[in-house]
């Protein structure tokens, strides 16, 4: 099948999907507990396939808008850790992409029912 991409025997998702949900896993993550870097990376890698390179950009973006603040805490395994925390702003936000995520997976489902035939 044209477009598909095979990586350690599990097919790669569209990279677009992904780009298009990392920032809800990000608010999502970050609304349960403050993170780390590597942290958040580590955490959705074990459900989505993410390079490391895609998460620094996106929590420099989403500090900038004022959702995290951040600040830096020590680690006992190397040098101190920038965490990163969800604002009351940022709160609000993911409440907002929440509610458009369900209901832009709620019309796709809509469209594949009506549309997807023999699977």
């Amino acid at each position: 099948m044209k477009g598909s991409a095979w990586a350690n025997g599990v097919k790669a998702m569209n990279i677009q999907f992904k780009k298009g949900i990392l920032e809800i896993c990000v608010l999502v993550l970050l609304d349960k507990k403050d993170c780390y870097g590597y942290e958040l990376v580590q955490s959705i890698s074990d459900k989505i396939t993410i390079s490391e390179g895609s998460m620094y950009p996106l929590l420099r973006r989403l500090t900038k808008e004022g959702y995290f603040t951040t600040y830096f805490q020590e680690s006992s395994s190397g040098p101190a850790r920038k965490y990163y925390s969800l604002t009351n702003e940022g709160q609000m936000y993911l409440h907002e992409q929440m509610k458009e995520w369900r209901a832009f997976t709620k019309a796709v489902d809509e469209l594949i029912e009506e549309g997807v035939s023999g699977e």
